[in-house]
């Protein structure tokens, strides 16, 4: 095995997948059963990755075998050396790949999310701008089979929302959903300029893996629970009951509110989760602060107030800038078809500099 990819540490990969294939065999416990059964998915690419490997090996020492037994027979020799040279290029793609595969994992990259987006500075125009991006992201989702739940929703005076807070479910959002996060910028004509001017405009995106209750442990002792009527654009009652609920986290003063439904049982229960998401991101957010190295590998600074976007309508063009990447297909992007390139570029880029900082390291 080369220096680059050591045979321990693939050993170990594939001795912990036995492990939990066996186990998995022999507990009927549920709760043991879903934690054994998510270690297997995340091992399981990475152990078809080694055995592609393997095979690619035993290959190439096959071929090299025969091209050195083939020396009175210059057709044959000259067949297995071009044989031998594309295996040659095919182990390189596959220790490239099972690279990829060993770098460590964002544990909540598996995981749905609390997407929360909310108009910034531009009056009436950003608030149709926040509307326009959560349209983006739930054409997204449903093109990615995910669904979306929308938790609470205030809307703009002219259409669009002030703020929008959605569950989104499905596999991996969270890891493809994540470098959203900071302030997207809008540049247009809007609807409400009479003179044709282009103004510039901001919406602001939160993506929070959404967290489970081993992850937050919410005592009720230590919340606060208000209802109060539902309100809506212009202040109309949403309804006639007190349906909307907010929640405050009493040793952190942090409060959440949900008015989407008309059932204070179920906003209750949505503002709980939004609450125990936002509990959990602070926690992971001191975490990675006390682990700058993990930082490094990231996209961006992970400030919600850093610029990432920018959304060009006269030109048709959207420019992520902390990669550097231009897409003239602003309408497909806005369509939701066309945000999986940007998402895809994001996630290599990513990758490319958790693979430059594990080199650094080694």
């Amino acid at each position: 095995m080369s220096a680059e990819l050591p045979a321990e540490r693939l050993d170990q990969v594939l001795d912990r997948f036995a492990t939990v294939e066996h186990a998995l065999g022999e507990t009927t416990d549920g709760a043991v059963l879903a934690k054994l059964g998510r270690e297997r998915a995340e091992l399981a690419p990475v152990v078809g990755a080694i055995e592609e490997l393997h095979a690619i090996e035993a290959e190439i020492g096959d071929l090299a075998l025969l091209a050195a037994d083939a020396k009175g027979d210059p057709e044959v020799r000259a067949l297995a050396e071009a044989e031998l040279h594309e295996a040659r290029e095919r182990r390189a793609a596959a220790v490239e790949a099972l690279q990829l595969e060993l770098l460590p994992k964002d544990e909540a990259d598996a995981r749905g999310v609390i997407l929360e987006v909310r108009a910034g500075t531009g009056g009436d125009e950003a608030a149709l701008f926040a509307g326009d991006l959560f349209r983006m992201y739930q054409r997204y989702a449903e093109a990615q089979g995910w669904t979306v739940e929308v938790m609470t929703a205030s809307e703009g005076a002219v259409g669009g929302f002030r703020e929008i807070i959605a569950q989104i479910h499905g596999s991996s959002v969270f890891a493809r959903l994540k470098f959203e996060s900071g302030v997207h910028r809008v540049q247009r004509v809007p609807a409400t300029e009479g003179s044709g001017r282009i103004h510039t405009s901001a919406a602001t995106v939160a993506v929070l893996p959404e967290a489970e209750e081993v992850d937050v442990d919410l005592d009720d002792s230590e919340l606060r629970f208000d209802v109060y009527r539902a309100q809506g654009a212009g202040g109309q009652h949403v309804n006639k009951t007190e349906s909307a609920v907010r929640v405050t986290h009493l040793p952190t003063g942090l409060a959440v509110a949900v008015q989407d439904e008309r059932s204070q049982h179920r906003n209750r229960a949505r503002a709980i989760a939004l609450l125990r998401a936002k509990l959990f991101d602070i926690e992971r957010e001191r975490v990675d602060s006390a682990r700058a190295d993990a930082r490094r590998g990231q996209v961006g600074s992970g400030d919600r107030s850093e610029r990432i976007r920018t959304y060009n309508f006269p030109q048709g063009r959207v420019t992520d800038h902390r990669i550097g990447l231009t897409l003239h297909k602003l309408d497909a992007v806005m369509e939701g078809s066309g945000l999986g390139e940007v998402v895809d570029a994001l996630l290599a880029e990513s990758r490319a500099r958790l693979l430059a900082s594990e080199d650094a390291a080694a």
